[in-house]
């Protein structure tokens, strides 16, 4: 059996291998794939995510989190990932509508020309 945080370590690396292949995972598929512990899976999830958004772009880099869509949202993240890019001084809009799904679509761009060939 796998420590129960081993998942926090292998996100990265599920996010890099999203990225490579362009393609998006919902916060409960992302939880399943990393078999997150129960209770409160999804916001265990959401909290790493976060996380690592601060990382990120604290380095300078992508957002790794943008592969991460939420089930509800239209292809969107949830409203975390706009809050959190809000708060680094990433994003300055609304968590929905054109001007969301347009940094979105500009941070999967730049996410997948850093990890695809």
């Amino acid at each position: 059996m796998m420590a129960a945080r081993d998942w926090q370590a292998r996100l990265p690396a599920v996010l890099e291998e999203l990225a490579q292949t362009e393609t998006c995972i919902s916060y409960r598929a992302l939880a399943d794939r990393l078999d997150v512990p129960a209770p409160l899976r999804i916001r265990k999830t959401a909290e790493a995510l976060d996380r690592l958004i601060r990382a990120d772009h604290a380095a300078g880099k992508p957002l790794r989190a943008a592969v991460v869509i939420s089930a509800r949202k239209t292809g969107l993240p949830a409203r975390g990932f706009f809050s959190t890019c809000h708060e680094i001084g990433r994003y300055f809009g609304p968590e929905d509508g054109a001007q969301a799904a347009f940094f979105h679509a500009m941070e999967l761009r730049r996410l997948y020309a850093e990890f695809t060939p």
